[in-house]
């Protein structure tokens, strides 16, 4: 008879404030074999705080992918493992993703119990758009790629929720300002600390505030998104600017049909399908 497998859990652990973190969450640290942790050193004090004694294993950036297939191995001989990070849910802008994966190709059953996320409640506590929104975690350190999503974000109409450490956060904040234009944002920093604040502002007004304030706690910057008919307003200029031809070409140069690029021409340019198709005979463009 074959044996049963273990499970993961990932559990959320407080951002701060340790009365945040829920029973269940609780309850399944006492109860699974073993605790991967972020940092240990860090995650003892939570532990030992509600008087868990359950043994626990370093999992971490640097050690993901070898670690990960320990764990897994682990469970397939049925160990349940609980993974927590530094704060916050596991798998969000942290090492879990990997586990996560290596779980699913080993056929390894999770799941997750909701808690604490910062991107969250950063975006609820905002005052921006919370309908739509994308998460950008911490932008990265290579200049290329940054300079990549930098410019993927300047048409983004999302609220945009990105993190970043205070003293990176001047240097931040001119990058997205530079790219973005003036915005509309809010800087939540030590959320649900007791010198919580949520700072409702612009890039050039925060920029101003930090000449004499040097910026203090982790941040999470909320961002607010290029607006719909301004972005509808820049395609429909751009696409005049182009000749029928070339702007049939985009589409068809994506992977369209015909039919669809010029479906896209027509709602692009605002006319109807009918006139591209009229233009597009007299041309003789290839239909």
């Amino acid at each position: 008879m074959e044996e049963k497998k273990g499970k993961l859990f990932l559990c959320a652990t407080p951002i701060g404030n340790l009365d945040d973190i829920t029973l269940r969450v609780l309850n399944t640290l006492k109860e699974v074999d073993l605790i991967a942790a972020e940092d240990t050193r860090h995650s003892i004090k939570l532990l030992n705080h509600f008087d868990i004694k359950t043994p626990m294993t370093s999992y971490h950036e640097f050690n993901k992918v070898e670690k990960a297939r320990y764990l897994v191995e682990q469970m397939q001989e049925g160990i349940n493992v609980a993974l927590i990070t530094d704060a916050g849910t596991p798998g969000i802008s942290d090492p879990g993703e990997e586990l996560v994966k290596q779980c699913y190709e080993a056929g390894i059953e999770l799941t997750s119990l909701p808690g604490p996320a910062a991107c969250i409640t950063a975006l609820t506590l905002s005052g921006l758009a919370t309908r739509r929104f994308c998460f950008e975690a911490f932008l990265p350190a290579d200049k290329k790629e940054k300079q990549w999503i930098l410019e993927e974000l300047k048409d983004e109409t999302r609220t945009i929720v990105i993190y970043e450490a205070p003293h990176r956060l001047v240097r931040t904040l001119e990058e997205l300002s530079g790219a973005l234009g003036n915005r509309r944002i809010t800087i939540c920093r030590e959320l649900t600390k007791k010198f919580e604040t949520a700072f409702r502002t612009t890039f050039e007004d925060a920029l101003k505030t930090y000449e004499d304030e040097a910026p203090k706690g982790e941040c999470v910057i909320v961002v607010e998104g290029k607006s719909i008919q301004e972005r509808k307003e820049e395609k429909s200029r751009a696409a005049r600017e182009m000749s029928m031809e070339e702007h049939m070409e985009l589409y068809v140069g994506q992977g369209m049909d015909r039919k669809e690029a010029m479906r896209m021409v027509a709602r692009d340019r605002g006319i109807s399908k009918r006139e591209v198709y009229q233009y597009l005979l007299k041309t003789d463009y290839r239909l």
